[in-house]
């Protein structure tokens, strides 16, 4: 996408933009893509709406996801490169499609995101 055609989060829309494309990038990724395919073998038909409701609550208020998001993580062998691979591909993917405040703080919560589960995971000091 250019930077012309980059637009704001504003919309539902939006956030399945996001979650589909950065998706279809992590499936494809050699480092974290077996992860999802192999070790925690997720059904994308089931995880994808959960995703959608996750970043729709956080970027766009709404209140519709249910569930906690780390423990899932917990059984999976992380290690720092996978989560700041998780994020330079996340980062990535909003820089392609969206620009503004929304997609500032989508960046900035995928930061806290990250962090959080390193430090939860006993990966950070």
């Amino acid at each position: 996408m250019t930077t012309s055609s980059r637009k704001p989060i504003e919309t539902r829309e939006d956030i399945k933009l996001l979650v589909d494309s950065f998706y279809a990038k992590v499936r494809q990724d050699k480092l974290i893509g077996p992860i999802f395919t192999g070790v925690a073998k997720v059904n994308w038909d089931e995880h994808l709406p959960k995703l959608y409701n996750f970043w729709a609550d956080l970027l766009l208020g709404e209140d519709s996801y249910r569930g906690r998001p780390f423990p899932p993580h917990m059984k999976l062998n992380l290690v720092p490169s996978h989560f700041e691979q998780w994020l330079r591909l996340f980062v990535e993917t909003v820089d392609e499609h969206f620009v503004g405040l929304k997609a500032n703080e989508a960046k900035e919560r995928a930061l806290r995101i990250a962090r959080n589960f390193m430090i939860n995971l006993n990966l950070l000091d």
